[in-house]
């Protein structure tokens, strides 16, 4: 059977928990419910499909992925892609495209799992907090208020996450801790 993962960091506390409050936000005010069914997260590899009889080699080749060592990571205020996605904005960090790329490479050479090299689009990282079921009207008012807002946290990144979809919602499946 196929199953559905991505790769991801995720935010520690408190700054999960911020992100989660705003999600929330977001959601009751725009009702835009999407969001909600992922924890707060700065994708490094995009949703891809693996049968779950071979769940195991997956995780062991995630294992086997080495990353130096843990590093921070700098949230800044909101952008969006217009004219369905909203989200805060991660400040350029050259280790965390590091991590990205490498990562995105390892998935393609181990695992032979093509979906991310085919995408065209450079690596933006951000964390959601609106998309999908967004309306475009909404979109325009969420966006002239979060335009004005601010919003900033610093979080140290000690790991990814392998996240699986469990019915609607994405779920942690498993961590990888970096190397010190």
């Amino acid at each position: 059977m196929l199953q559905k993962y991505f790769i991801a960091v995720i935010p520690p506390q408190p700054v999960f928990s911020e992100i989660e409050t705003i999600k929330k936000t977001v959601s009751e005010k725009y009702n835009n419910k999407s969001a909600l069914r992922s924890p707060p997260h700065i994708t490094l590899h995009m949703p891809f499909e693996w049968k779950t009889e071979k769940e195991e080699q997956l995780i062991n080749s995630l294992h086997n992925f080495s990353y130096i060592r843990p590093f921070e990571v700098e949230l800044k205020n909101f952008g969006c892609f217009e004219p369905k996605v909203v989200f805060i904005d991660v400040a350029k960090n050259e280790t965390l495209n590091t991590l990205q790329s490498h990562l995105v490479n390892h998935i393609k050479t181990q695992l032979n799992i093509f979906n991310q090299a085919n995408d065209l689009r450079k690596f933006h990282p951000h964390v959601t907090i609106a998309f999908r079921d967004l309306k475009k009207s909404a979109f325009y008012e969420m966006m002239e208020e979060y335009q004005q807002a601010s919003y900033s946290a610093v979080f140290p990144v000690t790991s990814f996450y392998l996240l699986k979809q469990t019915g609607k919602v994405w779920v942690p499946f498993s961590e990888f801790c970096f190397i010190n």
